[in-house]
């Protein structure tokens, strides 16, 4: 059997080997290649990951074997050598997966400094401050990643040191400080593990990779690749790399950079550095950092030689790029390059600039924007009259912008509980961790007291689309007594208090928030967006108000109109309610007639505000209990507006209970019960389309949707009833008018049997929510309670009802299309399941053929830009 190479050295790898390498592994290759300076290493591939989890989580002894391999090439290629204490070689350990998660998973640095090479290391740069410094950052990092210790424990070591000699920052310990501070760690260490600390630095690597590896499942990193749609099976490379130390005195630092504005967007170069700090430093947010410019006055000739550099793998990789560098000893070196995470405003920006300086083209463009962040331009901002009078109580740094109002929670688990509630929530923390990802995602707004524009808390909620402060010295956080103090005014835990991620201001206040404006950069790239796509995108639209915000968003029409949603209705909901409990077809008849002026209405306001476009309207759909009271006290007060007895009126709600009402008496069974209710709907939407047609000039043709059918029978025959009381209407006008009926595909059978269908339908709709619960055979409303349980045991990775499942959903809608269509050449077929709005559905749907995809007004410009998206990976034949 041959033999698997695991390992590669960075001059073996380049930027096209992204999976094998992962993001981080694949740009320093790249880097190498291009003779940039990089400090030497190499990769430990994904598939080492995926073997190491496939063997039980163990690292086999023939990747070890290659790790010792590399290890004795970059051992030669520096001169030094792991564990000597004549010239050590010290390295630094780092994930890095195909995508980018910041700040999901885990990093050692310093690795290979033990009580004896600590002491070299000292000797050889005559620096035992650097030597001890380096120690118990390592110490540290180890003993958190790698051993699981709290990191809670070495945080407060090192304040008791500082305050006992009374330091304000760590900059300010000496060698002999940092000695007791090295000291306390290892009796911490020991005392937990009951062992002394690790000397082996080769027992070090081995167990700092296997922690690498281990950390792409931690709980974080598995709700960041849930969220972004990453699957599990990609697993993470690990890079090992030599050492450069930006802890070595005042010529020393390190940074992080963007080559333009992530918040903005703007073309000049955003970041910041620290002088004598290691990279933990600047993204910890533990010391306020210095801006990028002012490493131009520090030290003039590595600002300009990384000014550079910089521009050049802009240029190389043709979008804006995310750095991490270090200066040691005044010479510069880059750890990383990646395409940055940006702002959904900055992102329009950066792609539309990129086209207009001729870098990419408009095609290419389309995949510089994540359809999902386009969410947050959708959103609203402060209104301005609310600003006013509105109290600023402190300013942080602006580090990704919006507004957010809300009330104040201190962690994460509180967060997330009071955001599931339906309260608007605003993060507050000292600084955020990888931790705190789940608080971040329900959170309106993030607020935190230390940090740069680079620090976790800026990063994470940028790619987010979230509201968030950073670096706001001026409020004092205590997390135990949960509440916030700023100017002597105590903020508890539940106040309400207002963010504007554009200027860094707090409010004491709740601010009213207005809808944005869409425009601008927006307005360019969404347009070239539309050339580009071949799907078209509808809205799931039920009022008017719904309908014109989905025209302003891009719709193009409507591809499901619920028309229930209009039964409830306080006007008309005695009128739905007489229709059920009538006790003939007569008085059904009778409260239906009460009804028909109303929905006669309300198709007629739909089709004006949709100004022509198509619009396609599902009969009544839910089980009739919905429509009734459930408390005796409302049972009563309905019974007595009726003229019934309390009695009568609660056996007949009784009647209607069912024990699984979504696979019940609802859909096209309602119209084959009760046929006048399909007959009222029919003339209602032929009645509207005739009557706006003539006001206003529109040649509307309603797509008369029926749902829930399993059998073609069932839509022959609830057919049959519309086609009557459309013909007969339109006879009566005197005025010609298309119509078209169709029907949802939601039940599996439908699917299996849509030549059949087909015969019968003019137009297929995925109804994708249903299709899902009854294909996988659980409820949406009750899976909540059992899918977590799914994902941590790695049976499902995402949420179907969220997420299309392409392989057993997805086979029965690519089975229906098809067998539709070879019975019906001009069969119109769409979505308008809540898949609609997901970037990998709409990108399945545009591959499997279909005509639209439909989904809620907000999520109209995510589809239309992964319709693009779809178009430019899987071009359709223009045949």
């Amino acid at each position: 059997m041959e033999n698997i190479k695991y390992v590669y050295l960075f001059n073996e790898g380049n930027a096209s080997m992204k999976n094998l390498l992962g993001g981080k592994g694949a740009n320093l290759a790249e880097m190498t290649n291009l003779g940039i300076p990089v400090p030497e290493g190499f990769t430990v591939s994904t598939e080492a990951c995926t073997k190491y989890y496939k063997d039980g989580k163990v690292i086999s002894e023939d990747v070890v074997e290659q790790i010792y391999e590399a290890l004795n090439n970059l051992e030669e290629v520096t001169g030094k050598k792991l564990g000597s204490i004549e010239n050590p070689l010290l390295v630094s350990v780092r994930s890095g997966a195909r995508a980018s998660m910041p700040g999901m998973m885990d990093t050692i640095l310093n690795l290979g400094l033990n009580d004896e090479v600590v002491a070299t290391l000292g000797k050889l740069t005559n620096n035992d401050r650097f030597a001890y410094d380096s120690y118990r950052r390592f110490i540290h990092m180890f003993s958190d990643v790698v051993m699981g210790m709290d990191k809670r424990k070495f945080e407060d070591i090192l304040d008791e040191v500082k305050e006992s000699v009374g330091a304000k920052f760590d900059t300010d310990l000496t060698a002999s400080d940092l000695k007791e501070v090295v000291k306390r760690y290892k009796a911490a260490y020991k005392k937990e593990m009951r062992e002394e600390f690790p000397q082996d630095p080769k027992v070090q690597l081995i167990e700092s990779i296997n922690a690498v590896f281990r950390s792409w499942d931690n709980p974080r990193a598995i709700i960041y690749r849930r969220l972004n749609d990453i699957p599990g099976e990609w697993g993470t490379a690990v890079n090992i790399q030599s050492m450069v130390f930006g802890n070595m005195g005042e010529t020393s630092g390190t940074g992080v950079a963007f080559t333009r504005n992530p918040a903005t967007g703007e073309k000049e170069m955003f970041g910041e550095y620290l002088i004598n700090a290691q990279g933990e430093d600047v993204v910890a947010g533990i010391r306020t950092p210095q801006s990028i410019s002012r490493l131009e006055e520090d030290l003039p000739e590595c600002y300009k030689q990384f000014l550079q550099i910089a521009d050049r793998l802009e240029k190389h990789y043709k979008d804006m790029q995310d750095m991490e560098f270090t200066i040691e000893q005044g010479k510069l070196y880059f750890l990383q390059t990646r395409n940055g995470k940006r702002t959904a405003q900055a992102a329009l920006k950066i792609a539309v600039d990129l086209v207009e300086e001729g870098l990419i083209n408009k095609e290419e463009a389309m995949l510089k924007v994540d359809p999902k962040q386009l969410d947050s331009l959708l959103h609203p901002n402060f209104d301005e009259n609310g600003l006013e009078n509105a109290r600023v109580i402190a300013k942080g740094l602006p580090a990704s912008p919006g507004a957010a109002c809300g009330k104040v929670y201190f962690n994460a688990e509180d967060a997330k509980a009071h955001g599931e509630l339906g309260e608007k929530v605003i993060l507050v923390r000292a600084e955020t961790s990888p931790e705190d990802i789940e608080g971040m995602v329900v959170a309106e707004g993030v607020l935190t007291v230390r940090g740069g524009m680079t620090s976790h808390a800026a990063v994470v909620a940028r790619g987010m689309g979230r509201c968030c402060v950073v670096g706001c010295g001026d409020i004092k956080v205590n997390e135990d007594e949960k509440t916030f103090e700023v100017n002597g005014e105590i903020f508890k835990e539940g106040d309400y208090i207002s963010l504007d991620g554009s200027t860094g201001f707090v409010y004491g206040d709740a601010i009213k928030t207005v809808e944005p404006e869409i425009s601008g950069h927006f307005g360019i790239f969404m347009s070239w967006a539309d050339e580009i796509r071949k799907l078209k995108v509808r809205t799931n639209a039920d009022t008017p108000r719904d309908a014109a915000q989905a025209i302003k968003f891009g719709a193009e029409g409507i591809g499901l109109c619920r028309t229930e949603h209009m039964f409830f209705d306080e006007e008309r909901i005695f009128a739905v309610r007489e229709m059920i409990v009538a006790e003939n077809e007569n008085q059904r008849k009778r409260a239906l007639e009460k009804l028909l002026p109303m929905q006669r209405e309300d198709f007629a306001s739909i089709y004006e505000a949709m100004e022509g476009r198509a619009v396609t309207i599902r009969l009544l759909d839910p089980p009739l209990h919905e429509f009734l009271p459930t408390e005796d006290e409302d049972i009563a007060e309905l019974a007595k507006d009726l003229g019934i007895t309390f009695q009568s009126l609660r056996f007949k709600i009784e009647s209607l209970k069912e024990v699984n009402p979504m696979m019940g008496h609802r859909g096209c069974r309602l119209s084959i019960s009760y046929p006048e209710i399909a007959e009222m709907q029919g003339r209602a939407i032929i009645e509207a389309a005739i009557d706006v047609n003539k006001r206003k000039g529109f040649n509307i043709v309603p797509e008369i949707m029926i749902p829930l059918i399993g059998d073609v029978k069932e839509l022959e025959f609830v057919k049959n009833i519309i086609v009557k009381v459309a013909n007969e209407v339109i006879k009566d006008s005197g005025v010609e008018l298309q119509y078209k009926i169709g029907t949802m595909i939601e039940v599996p059978r439908a699917a299996l049997t849509a030549d059949e269908v087909a015969k019968e339908a003019e137009f297929f709709s995925f109804g994708t929510n249903d299709l899902t619960q009854m294909t996988f055979g659980f409820s949406r409303d009750d899976a909540g309670k059992f899918l977590n349980n799914y994902y941590d045991k790695k049976i499902y990775e995402a949420d179907p009802f969220q997420k299309l499942d392409q392989n057993g959903v997805g086979k029965l809608m690519e089975m229906a299309t098809k067998l539709g269509r070879q019975t019906r050449k001009d069969l119109k077929v769409g979505i308008c399941g809540e898949h609609g709005g997901d970037p990998s559905s709409v990108e399945f749907a545009h591959k499997l053929g279909l005509e639209y995809v439909s989904c809620s007004p907000y999520r109209v410009p995510v589809a239309r830009l992964a319709a693009a998206q779809a178009e430019v990976k899987n071009p359709r034949s223009t045949k």
